[in-house]
């Protein structure tokens, strides 16, 4: 079976674990819905990262939380760019499926639409 790639961002207010963890958690599920992924087992593993000025909470933890509890999952910083947008939550997921990577739903969220104003986003 072809593993595919999935991207999605979303970001907040203000670096709070709170936040964090809500704002990912609301992205994940956007992100599994929108690709018909009901089953964490189909999921190789998970990447997220958090702009520099993040760092109350991994990101990680709000996908255990809704449970993905056996997918192998990671946490990185992203690189400083001058200008890039601020406050900004990422994720890969590589996925176990059937389907071609285009049929892949990208979600950019929240004010991160900005990024890829080419992808379809969650509304």
């Amino acid at each position: 079976m072809p593993v595919r790639g999935i991207r999605g961002a979303t970001n907040v207010t203000e670096n709070s674990a709170t936040e964090i963890l809500e704002a990912t958690r609301e992205l994940l599920e956007e992100v599994l819905s929108r690709n018909g992924l009901d089953r964490f087992e189909d999921i190789v593993s998970a990447m997220f990262t958090t702009t520099p000025d993040l760092n109350a909470a991994f990101p990680a933890e709000a996908a255990r939380g809704i449970g993905m509890n056996s997918v192998p999952l990671i946490c990185a910083s992203e690189i400083a760019v001058p200008n890039s947008m601020p406050l900004c939550i990422r994720v890969l997921l590589h996925v176990n499926t059937d389907k071609a990577q285009q049929e892949m739903v990208h979600i950019y969220m929240r004010d991160a639409k900005r990024l890829r104003p080419d992808m379809e986003s969650a509304q």
